[in-house]
């Protein structure tokens, strides 16, 4: 076994079962990569939420995952793009260091919330070049009618979890 991945196991794993760990990481990164998120980038994903610092390097990722230095580079551009990790200088280091947001499915339904408004407002625009009297004008005006909705139930939805999670008494 690779000794930065013995000694990033025990540090970050603590007394945890490794075997278990390394199994969580694979089952979710499995499900994310089924929802659509690339492969790679769905392990380095669930290896850094898995981490008790939320935040690791590119060879302590290497070496938990058993993966390349590039396919780290990769994953870590990928999830940097879409805002679910930044990058961080290590103190007195030129390592850089992978951090996960705080917040982050709330920062990631937000960025998605900026989607669907501009699909809402492209869909609106398209039902009025299509005519809303068509066939296809009224499935594209349904479905900007459906984008509307969905960011006004989000936002309900997010207030209702910021005040359950308050209640959670969670870091």
């Amino acid at each position: 076994m690779d000794d930065v991945r013995d000694v990033r196991d025990v540090r970050d794993v603590g007394e945890r079962d490794r075997e278990a760990v390394s199994r969580f990481v694979e089952r979710f990164a499995a499900q994310l990569t089924e929802a659509g998120m690339q492969r790679m980038a769905a392990r380095v994903f669930s290896c850094l939420l898995a981490s008790d610092g939320g935040a690791m390097t590119s060879a302590e990722l290497g070496a938990a995952l058993r993966i390349s230095p590039a396919a780290v580079s990769g994953a870590v551009a990928y999830l940097a793009q879409v805002n679910m990790v930044s990058r961080e200088r290590e103190p007195g280091s030129r390592r850089d260091r992978y951090v996960l947001h705080n917040e982050l499915w709330y920062e990631t339904f937000t960025r998605r919330d900026q989607a669907l408004t501009r699909f809402e407002q492209t869909l609106r625009e398209g039902a009025a070049d299509l005519g809303t009297d068509t066939p296809a004008g009224a499935r594209v005006a349904e479905t900007a009618a459906f984008f509307e909705f969905l960011q006004h139930e989000m936002h309900g939805l997010m207030d209702r979890w910021r005040t359950h999670r308050a209640g959670l008494g969670l870091p």
